[in-house]
């Protein structure tokens, strides 16, 4: 069975609760996927668009991604 690439991406982040960007692409390859950084950048930026995941900056070159909660779906204005 085929599986989206993006699909491949959540369920490891899924699996491992946090992750950097570095090690999900080192993941992805011991898996048998192959995946181009640029392709993890832009599918981080649809999982993250759609409140699937959290994705933060943890150094220069280094991002963590972990599950988004449901308390960050919560609006902060108040009105």
């Amino acid at each position: 069975m085929v599986y989206a690439l993006r699909n491949i991406v959540y369920e490891k982040v899924k699996s491992e609760g946090h992750i950097t960007d570095v090690e999900l692409l080192e993941a992805l390859k011991k898996s048998g996927v192959e995946a181009t950084m640029r392709d993890i950048n832009k599918i981080l930026l649809h999982l993250e668009i759609l409140n699937l995941v959290s994705v933060r900056w943890v150094g220069k070159d280094k991002r963590r991604i972990e599950i988004a909660t449901k308390e960050a779906e919560r609006p902060t204005a108040i009105w």
